[in-house]
C-alpha cells in the first residue's frame, strides 16, 4: 500500500547553488547560458547586511531556464570549493534539444577557453551529456537524449 504523498511537486522551482565569488560565478553562468540574469542584487553584495536578507536574495542573482531558475548565493567561504561527495548537491544537469547542440556547446567552451569533458554517449540512460566545471569546481553537466 502506498501512503498519501506530502505533496505533488510537478517539477523543480528554482535551484540555489552557493559560490565563493558572486561577480566570478555570474559571468561564468551568463557565458555558459548566454542570457542575462532576471534577478539581480550582486551589486550589493558587499553592503552591511545583504548577504543576510532574504529580501535581496542575499546578495546573489538568478537566470531563468525555461519555467525555473537557476540562482546563485555568495555564501560559502573564500577558497572553498565544491565536493560532491559530501551531503548535497552531486551535479547540476541542464537539459539542452540534441546531441548537435552538445557538440556545438563543446567547440564553443573550446573556442572560449573554458575545459571540458568530452560529449559522451550515457546509451544504458538514454542520453548523452558533456561536463564542465563552474568556477568553484560544482561539476555542470549539459543533457540531451539519444537519437
Amino acid at each position: 500500500m502506498t501512503a498519501e504523498p506530502i505533496a505533488r511537486p510537478a517539477g523543480f522551482s528554482h535551484v540555489r547553488l552557493t559560490v565563493t565569488d558572486i561577480h566570478r560565478s555570474k559571468a561564468f553562468y551568463e557565458q555558459l547560458l548566454g542570457t542575462g540574469t532576471v534577478f539581480d542584487y550582486s551589486d550589493r553584495v558587499d553592503e552591511p547586511g545583504v548577504r543576510d536578507d532574504p529580501d535581496q536574495l542575499y546578495g546573489g542573482c538568478g537566470f531563468a531556464l525555461g519555467d525555473q531558475l537557476l540562482g546563485l548565493r555568495p555564501a560559502a567561504t573564500a577558497g572553498d570549493t565544491f565536493d560532491s561527495t559530501r551531503v548535497g548537491l552531486d551535479h547540476l544537469s541542464l537539459s539542452v534539444g540534441s546531441v548537435d547542440d552538445l557538440h556545438s556547446a563543446a567547440g564553443r567552451l573550446t573556442a572560449a577557453g573554458v575545459e571540458h569533458g568530452e560529449v559522451k554517449d550515457l546509451g544504458s540512460l538514454g542520453m548523452t551529456i558533456l561536463s564542465v566545471q563552474d568556477p568553484d569546481d560544482i561539476n555542470v553537466e549539459l543533457s540531451a537524449p539519444n537519437g
